[in-house]
């Protein structure tokens, strides 16, 4: 696994030639190519080869093997493959995410008789998608991008991001319907409609600006939350709690049901991310430096700052993994190896050094793998202080300010 900037996204995409009047692929993003289907689908793939190899496999082989089954129920809250009437809806879940990295050429295609086949063409690209939402949505940007550049209608697209307006809005759509419906063999345009919000949409985002939403411009700038399939957010779900209200009291007051297999999954997921980082840009050592003893010493422990088992909405984010040395995590994280318990002195030393993490991914990478807002939400819910939804984004002396103050 490596961490590709949106340059190298660009020199591979670059290679192919996406001209939809030349392929008339209808099928180059459909409606279940959201950031989140199409890592989780990825993220099958690869672990399907790393079990199988790479012989060419079908999308009934990848929803079937037991890594899928074990895990894209309880994340989409689909049912279980194996019952026959979830059957066309997995179709959909695996093959039109499959089919969109087919055209992008991340996977190789061949058809034998009315079925699909595909084997990996380019590992690394999917290995990267797979790494999680905001790296597939980045390589959707560019992808979307590109094929809208190679057909000969981007400028139309960016005239709208330019000045959008309802006008501009309705022109673009009408002539994105009139493109598909003329190069392609879908003939109605309800489904163009469908794709195009799969299109604009993530475009949108990018540009910080509207797109669309119920088939007419939104009222707002798209946001993260509506480009995903999977929508449920613990941030809105705390949006409403009092204040005089603790998080645990809320959570329990509201019938809020955290999902265990979900935040098992996630959280494993999550770990690999941070190993991964850390190992490639910062040579595999430990985030905690203000003990000389361990500054050479290789971070082979990955730690959550605030507990899995007390915290499950925050064991997936990243923001909330720290990577220790072996002494540092049983040691000092977990007082005489006790992981049941954890050092305050220490979970404040580690969030101190999360901080310091994020700041330098911020100051090198114009494509960031850490989020400072989520970072301000862990901070948020595992001090369970108010200060954290006040603090401005990149405000870091703020954050280490705010920290110090709730261990003071």
């Amino acid at each position: 696994m490596k961490f590709l900037t949106k340059a190298e996204i660009q020199s591979f995409l670059s290679q192919q030639n996406y001209d939809i009047r030349v392929s008339h692929n209808a099928r180059w993003i459909d409606q279940k190519c959201t950031a989140d289907v199409v890592t989780i689908v990825a993220d099958c793939i690869v672990n399907f080869i790393t079990t199988n190899g790479n012989d060419f496999f079908s999308s009934i082989d990848i929803w079937h093997d037991k890594y899928t089954t074990d895990n894209v129920e309880d994340i989409f809250k689909k049912p279980n493959p194996d019952e026959q009437k979830a059957r066309n809806e997995y179709d959909k879940f695996f093959q039109q995410p499959m089919e969109m990295l087919a055209y992008a050429g991340v996977l190789c295609k061949r058809k034998k008789g009315n079925r699909n086949f595909y084997n990996v063409a380019d590992l690394e690209m999917l290995e990267f998608i797979a790494i999680g939402d905001r790296k597939a949505l980045l390589f959707l940007q560019c992808y979307i991008q590109k094929v809208l550049e190679d057909s000969g209608i981007w400028q139309r697209f960016d005239s709208f991001f330019s000045n959008p307006n309802k006008t501009a809005f309705e022109d673009v759509k009408e002539m994105f319907e009139d493109f598909t419906i003329a190069n392609t063999p879908i003939n109605g345009k309800t489904e163009c409609r469908r794709i195009f919000t799969k299109v604009i949409n993530p475009l949108a985002y990018m540009r910080g600006t509207v797109g669309t939403e119920k088939g007419r411009i939104s009222e707002h700038k798209i946001t993260y939350d509506m480009l995903m399939y999977n929508r449920d957010n613990f941030r809105d779900i705390y949006a409403n709690k009092p204040k005089d209200i603790t998080r645990s009291e809320y959570v329990k007051a509201n019938g809020i049901i955290v999902n265990a297999n979900l935040t098992k999954y996630m959280s494993a997921k999550a770990k690999r991310i941070v190993r991964t980082y850390n190992d490639q840009f910062r040579n595999g050592l430990t985030e905690v430096v203000i003990d000389a003893n361990h500054l050479d010493d290789l971070a082979t422990n990955i730690h959550h700052i605030f507990p899995e088992a007390d915290y499950p909405e925050i064991a997936a984010f990243i923001e909330n993994l720290i990577a220790l040395t072996p002494t540092q995590h049983f040691n000092y994280a977990h007082p005489e190896g006790n992981t049941q318990r954890i050092s305050r002195d220490y979970q404040h030393i580690c969030l101190l050094a999360k901080t310091d993490t994020i700041r330098d991914d911020y100051e090198k990478h114009s494509d960031p793998t850490y989020d400072f807002s989520k970072f301000l939400y862990v901070c948020y819910i595992g001090l369970e202080t108010e200060t954290f939804r006040e603090i401005e984004f990149g405000d870091y002396d703020g954050v280490v300010t705010a920290i110090n103050l709730a261990y003071a």
